[in-house]
């Protein structure tokens, strides 16, 4: 064999041995909380944060692979859990969708608690990681209702020339009301997934919002906090961030053209000087953004949208307990822009800052060699914040 064989085999070696990232260790998650009692209170109910997390052997140490794993197979336990439907139209005649899932097992809590979930973008309660969530919970006693982003359906016709915004709160807004209207003396603990995360944040920053009194705290999952600062860092090839910002501008591409029929209508295209060439050949989210989202939503740039729907510029008004969770390696979230949540928590109490060494977006597998385990570290874990902010509530209370 020759030298030249030889080099390129071992070229080959390291490069797959740095994709997997096999040489970075375990450890266990950074937490940041400058109130000793809330985060003597969340250590009791979720004991695991003072554990390693151990991602999945061969292939867990890499936040490219976490990610993979998560966006093309999802869940590994996702078991058929049935909800009702329920919707209620906005002003502007768009119909906003949720699905209520009623619990399936006893509470250890005394009062009756809600988990109310926001997905991630393009994302629904038919998500496989949102069901997986939502049938754990269940099982512990737990009702969940689960936005339902609009477009994002797939046999579910819009009622309005819009699809669902990076930031915008209205839909999560009008399910809360419509859902206490229901269920007055429920509890509930906001979840919000990446995109959706955002959005759950930007709500309860937001000043000019009644929102309901009865949410007692938030979970913000894997989130980038700033889409101005964000959008530049996936615009570079740095950890192959332009790829995955090519993957979630042809998802949000894909939800606008099979709604096309309602979204890019003549009158449409006219009202809001939208070109629909340009809608079809946009490269990047910020141009597709440009051409459509920000004309549509009455915004005189895209920095002008992004700096609106971002939860950075809402997080000092939030007064109820904060949860973050983030992953070092995950591949759409700059490192730069993880010192916002650990900010926030060192000048705010009842707030905690969980960063995990690895874990990827929404990722978080752990377990054996090969095979993840059938309920990731992620589910576990929220579950157990989630009950940890109900007993902060009673304490509180």
């Amino acid at each position: 064999m020759s030298a030249v064989v030889v080099f390129a085999v071992f070229l080959l070696i390291c490069t797959i041995l740095k994709f997997l990232n096999v040489t970075s260790p375990p450890r266990p998650p950074r937490l940041l909380c400058s109130d000793s009692k809330f985060l003597e209170l969340v250590l009791k109910y979720c004991p695991q944060l003072n554990e390693t997390y151990v991602p999945v052997r061969l292939w867990g140490s890499s936040g490219h692979l976490q990610t993979i794993v998560h966006a093309t197979v999802g869940r590994t336990y996702c078991p058929n859990v049935l909800p009702r439907r329920c919707a209620a139209r906005q002003d502007d005649g768009a119909t906003v969708t949720w699905d209520v899932y009623d619990p399936t097992g006893p509470s250890d809590l005394d009062e009756d608690y809600t988990i109310a979930v926001c997905p991630g973008i393009a994302n629904s309660s038919e998500s496989t990681y949102v069901r997986s969530l939502v049938s754990l919970a269940g099982s512990l006693g737990y009702r969940c209702v689960v936005l339902n982003h609009l477009g994002v359906l797939p046999h579910l016709k819009l009622t309005s020339p819009r699809v669902f915004r990076y930031g915008e709160s209205d839909e999560l807004h009008l399910m809360l009301m419509k859902y206490t209207e229901c269920w007055p003396d429920t509890r509930m603990v906001l979840v919000g997934f990446s995109m959706g995360a955002n959005i759950v944040c930007k709500y309860l920053g937001e000043l000019d919002r009644a929102r309901p009194r009865n949410i007692v705290g938030a979970i913000s999952i894997c989130q980038g906090y700033d889409a101005v600062k964000s959008l530049q860092y996936m615009l570079e090839w740095h950890n192959l961030a332009r790829i995955y910002l090519f993957s979630m501008t042809e998802n949000m591409r894909s939800v606008i053209l099979k709604h096309k029929e309602q979204l890019l209508t003549e009158e449409v295209k006219r009202r809001h000087n939208v070109d629909e060439r340009r809608v079809l050949s946009a490269a990047t989210l910020p141009e597709l953004d440009e051409v459509y989202t920000r004309r549509i939503s009455g915004f005189r740039s895209v920095e002008e949208l992004y700096r609106n729907d971002s939860s950075v510029h809402y997080l000092p008004n939030i007064t109820v307990p904060m949860i973050f969770i983030n992953a070092r390696d995950d591949p759409l979230v700059h490192p730069d822009m993880l010192s916002i949540p650990q900010e926030f928590v060192k000048k705010n109490k009842n707030a905690l800052y969980i960063e995990t060494e690895h874990g990827g977006h929404l990722g978080y597998y752990d377990g054996g060699f090969l095979l993840p385990r059938p309920v990731t570290w992620l589910d576990r874990t929220v579950l157990s914040l989630a009950t940890a902010l109900a007993h902060n509530q009673v304490k509180d209370g």
